[in-house]
């Protein structure tokens, strides 16, 4: 007898085309495949801030199929492959498509949101002939000027020509899903041997996300702001679904 089963059977339509969506974009990113005109896909596609040169509108939905490397592309990927087929099942996929995307989206908002706060902090204490050289410079010279004299120079700099990528904001926004649609279910954190019920699992990440936050770790480079974005705008969805009635679950059901 011969068997023939993919590791894609079973699993519902949108997440499935999630995983191969972003499994073809990053091949394309790491071939060169995908670069246009010379200028590579994170600085087309990743997530740029709003007073950045840079910055595109499209690019708060591109970032979330952009990754930094594989182990980030599999660690999301292995969280969507987890814990979204039983929310599409129990949603719909109209429904878990919605949320997924909107939780990245909000994830990307979130992010740029407090980094718009520090941005107009960190103005103030520099010239506007300096700030017009940082926004000169691009990318293309971040290696050669990233240490700036100035710190507060310096962080601009970060904020201008640093993209943040990846799915994280919506992967979080999903986990905070599954916590509140299946409490009870046990999983497993690693390294810890002992499984935890999902509820705790999500007040355990979501508690070290707004910790990491806080912590401000210059040589930290997890957006750990998108992380905590995504699972506030994912609370905030489920909380509308459910005093329309519907107990997020279906339209309308």
């Amino acid at each position: 007898m011969r068997y023939n089963a993919s590791p894609f059977d079973g699993l519902p339509v949108v997440v499935k085309n999630l995983l191969i969506i972003n499994g073809i974009v990053f091949l394309l990113k790491i071939t060169g495949l995908g670069n246009f005109g010379g200028t590579d896909m994170d600085t087309l596609f990743g997530l740029h801030f709003f007073s950045s040169p840079l910055f595109k509108p499209w690019q708060l939905v591109t970032h979330m199929f952009m990754h930094g490397g594989f182990a980030h592309l599999a660690l999301n990927m292995l969280g969507l492959f987890m814990l979204a087929p039983p929310l599409e099942y129990k949603w719909g996929s109209q429904r878990f498509l919605s949320f997924y995307l909107l939780t990245g989206v909000g994830a990307a908002l979130f992010y740029s949101g407090v980094h718009a706060v520090e941005y107009l902090q960190l103005v103030q204490n520099v010239s506007a002939e300096d700030l017009r050289m940082v926004k000169m410079e691009g990318p293309s010279l971040w290696a050669e000027r990233k240490n700036y004299t100035d710190m507060d120079l310096g962080r601009i700099n970060e904020l201008f020509n640093i993209p943040m990528v990846g799915a994280s904001g919506a992967i979080y926004g999903v986990l905070l899903a599954f916590g509140m649609t299946f409490p009870n279910v046990e999983l497993m954190m690693f390294p810890l041997p002992i499984p935890i019920k999902a509820k705790y699992f999500v007040l355990i990440l979501g508690g070290l996300s707004i910790f990491r936050s806080l912590d401000a770790n210059p040589g930290d480079n997890v957006a750990h702001l998108a992380h905590l974005g995504g699972m506030v705008v994912g609370f905030i969805l489920i909380r509308l679904w459910r005093n329309r009635g519907d107990n997020g679950f279906g339209w309308g059901r």
